[in-house]
């Protein structure tokens, strides 16, 4: 289908009101289990009550899963990203997902330090990564006992298993920089078997360079301006492009 066809198609989609809005994207259900998605320029963190759109920060989110997302099914892991479709859009495979998310900790930081106050220091390294399930509600995220997502009839460990492939892969594509912590949300998917059905951004990670700089959303959090994250997520996508 030519492009022009392509650009006129999803303009009235995103004329439409979406499917699905949530904090950071919108999602209109397209046939053939597909949607759009357009990705909203905020930035949120519920343990510092801080909420923001920041203009510019929704592109290089978007700018980061494109550049991730091929590189990451190149080592088979897959991810629902189709290709882009403008500055804040992109065309995604539908997968209705579990209401819970995966998180994998390289390191000791945010919900281990707060919830585990005296087991770990901050930034302490794991010998082997820490992988943990939280049930997604409003306002903040619960963490869920294995047992109860088994008897819900999910595959613990193959959730596990695909994190900690996705994990392996973003350490060894993101070096030299370090990422101590990353969530994901996972989804069943009859071509793949498990795909990563979320963003891969440095909104939902936690990512730092040899020494100690921050290029991920604590920026946001430790109250940075707009600016300075800009800044630092623009360098960011050089180092991780090469460019």
């Amino acid at each position: 289908m030519p492009t022009n066809v392509y650009t006129d198609v999803y303009t009235e989609v995103l004329s439409r009101t979406p499917d699905i809005s949530g904090h950071s994207k919108k999602v209109w259900l397209l046939d053939s289990g597909t949607c759009l998605v357009e990705l909203i320029p905020s930035l949120s963190s519920f343990t510092y009550s801080r909420n923001e759109l920041i203009d510019g920060t929704g592109e290089l989110r978007l700018d980061f899963f494109e550049h991730v997302s091929g590189r990451l099914a190149a080592e088979g892991v897959h991810t629902v990203f189709r290709e882009r479709t403008g500055p804040l859009t992109y065309l995604a495979d539908y997968r209705p997902s579990p209401p819970f998310e995966v998180i994998v900790k390289n390191r000791a930081t945010g919900s281990t330090m707060r919830k585990y106050p005296g087991l770990f220091t901050e930034g302490q390294r794991f010998e082997r990564p820490v992988v943990k399930f939280d049930y997604r509600v409003d306002p903040e995220d619960q963490p869920i006992g294995e047992d109860y997502l088994r008897l819900l009839g999910i595959d613990v460990e193959a959730f596990r298993d695909a994190a900690q492939r996705c994990n392996t892969v973003l350490r060894r594509l993101l070096e030299p920089l370090d990422l101590w912590d990353f969530c994901l949300i996972i989804a069943p998917d009859e071509e793949h078997g498990l795909v990563i059905n979320s963003e891969i951004s440095p909104d939902c990670m936690r990512l730092r360079s040899g020494a100690g700089e921050c290029y991920d959303k604590d920026l946001f959090r430790q109250g940075a301006s707009g600016e300075e994250i800009i800044k630092r997520w623009t360098e960011l996508m050089r180092l991780v492009t090469h460019a």
